[in-house]
């Protein structure tokens, strides 16, 4: 899967980030690697979602994709 990422300087120094295509997902970070390494874990933050929330049927099978 490919995101675009909006980077920003923060004023205070450091740089933050949004994912436009995830509302609500953004983070910071003191340096670009730092933010980047950040962004990886808030996305998967975002996306994942607790199974057991999820009304399912016995018959119903979990697959995890990766695109």
């Amino acid at each position: 899967m490919k995101l675009q990422v909006v980077i920003h300087e923060a004023e205070e120094g450091g740089f933050w980030a949004e994912v436009p295509a995830i509302p609500g997902c953004a983070t910071q970070g003191e340096t670009m690697e730092e933010l980047l390494q950040n962004l990886y874990e808030a996305v998967e933050g975002c996306l994942k979602v607790p199974l057991k929330k999820i009304k399912r049927a016995k018959k119903d099978r979990i697959l995890e994709i990766a695109v």
